[in-house]
This record gives C-alpha cells, sequence and structure tokens, in this order.
C-alpha cells in the first residue's frame, strides 16, 4: 500500500526550504520516535532511502517516566 505525499516549498529571500510529511500510519508502522534522527540516501532519480541507526532498532531503552 502507498502513500500518496505532497512536497512543499518554502522560499524565502535568501534560502529555500523543502518539506515531505510523513502519514501518521507509515510513521506509527515504522515505530518513529519524536526527535529520532534518519539518513536520506539517494539511490537514483527515482528512489531515495531512509535510513534509521541500526542501534536504536530493537535496542532502545526507554527511560521510566516520572511524575512532576
Amino acid at each position: 500500500m502507498g502513500f500518496p505525499t505532497k512536497i512543499q516549498l518554502i522560499r524565502r529571500a535568501k534560502s529555500e526550504q523543502w518539506y515531505i510529511n510523513f502519514p501518521s500510519a507509515l510513521a506509527q508502522a515504522m515505530e518513529f520516535e519524536r526527535g529520532e534522527v534518519v539518513e536520506w540516501l539517494i539511490e537514483d532519480k527515482h528512489k531515495v532511502i531512509l535510513k534509521r541507526d541500526d542501534s536504536v532498532l530493537g535496542s532502545e531503552k526507554k527511560k521510566p517516566q516520572t511524575d512532576p
């Protein structure tokens, strides 16, 4: 199943910034965490690969939450 996604561009006086948002279902299926860092790799003009650090998968240890 695919997730069509629109690419957004914000142009400023001296720069541009491109955005691609992940659909919620995809982010949840990938079990993304807030603040997680990923790397984009270009395979060719039609394919990019989103790479996670292997140490994150399955070895995350969540800190116990404490009440404020």
